[in-house]
């Protein structure tokens, strides 16, 4: 009777392992994030990881910004202006086939309560060329104006949330497609845009191509106590997102520069 109970015990552990591995082999895959859902520093943590914040006071002056997309909604300007943030962005568009529905609240509701505010372009290399997203980017909320309270344009070029990390492009053609959008987004507008982006992706991407640095400003993305190595060809950076936790908005940044250097990007 024993050995028939432990005969029978063996076999309904070994149904049950064998439905577990079955389960595991046919789970299905982590769908990619809904289109348009993309914004500034979604893949920085899992791919760079995340340290502390940095020092409350840094040394050299620096001015408190944010960045927001449509996945915040209606933003409350009013108490970001109050708790010190001086300047925004806000993501206007995805590709050449997303505009922000958020676009107007975030973007205006900024500029109204005092802030320097610009726009940021979330870029598909994979999906269609530089010259095609910079003209969709400013045609949908990208463009500039010397109204002193308007930034250029911002270049989101970071990993890809809905695939391979670069897009599918080799290195050289990740260069040539970036080379297309800031040609492109500069004879639209008149302003050269800010790159926005984290070292590592850069390197991995682009092979570290440092022919940007004289002309396009850095916004760099690096969520720890300090800015860390620079992309090949910037000196020192324009921008720098430290963490996507921050108070009443997640994405917070600082500006390397008082208030006025922040007006001086504006005006060009």
């Amino acid at each position: 009777m024993l050995r028939a109970r432990s005969a029978a015990l063996a076999v309904a552990a070994a149904a049950a392992a064998l439905t577990l591995t079955a389960g595991a082999a046919t789970a299905a895959p982590t769908p990619p994030p809904p289109p348009g859902s993309a914004h500034l520093g979604m893949g920085v943590i899992e791919h760079d990881g995340q340290g502390g914040l940095p020092p409350a006071a840094p040394r050299a002056v620096q001015t408190e910004g944010v960045d927001v997309s449509g996945h915040q909604g209606n933003v409350n300007w009013s108490a970001l202006w109050t708790s010190g943030v001086a300047w925004a962005y806000t993501k206007a568009t995805e590709g050449t086939s997303y505009k922000n529905p958020y676009f107007a609240q975030q973007y205006n509701g900024s500029y109204n309560v005092g802030m320097i505010r610009g726009a940021y372009h979330f870029a598909l290399p994979g999906n269609s060329s530089g010259a095609t997203q910079a003209a969709y980017f400013a045609s949908n909320g990208g463009g500039w104006s010397r109204d002193g309270r308007t930034l250029p344009g911002a270049l989101d070029i970071e990993w890809n949330p809905y695939g391979a990390q670069c897009y599918g492009k080799t290195q050289s053609q990740m260069v040539a497609w970036i080379r297309d959008f800031l040609a492109t987004y500069k004879a639209r507008t008149g302003r050269d845009a800010v790159i926005y982006t984290a070292t590592s992706w850069w390197k991995t991407c682009t092979g570290n191509y440092g022919g940007f640095g004289s002309t396009n400003p850095l916004w760099v993305a690096r969520y720890n106590t300090t800015v860390g190595e620079l992309p090949a060809g910037w000196g020192t950076y324009t921008m720098w997102q430290y963490t996507s936790t921050g108070p009443i908005v997640g994405d917070h940044n600082r500006f390397n520069g008082a208030i006025d250097r922040v007006r001086a990007l504006a005006n060009g």
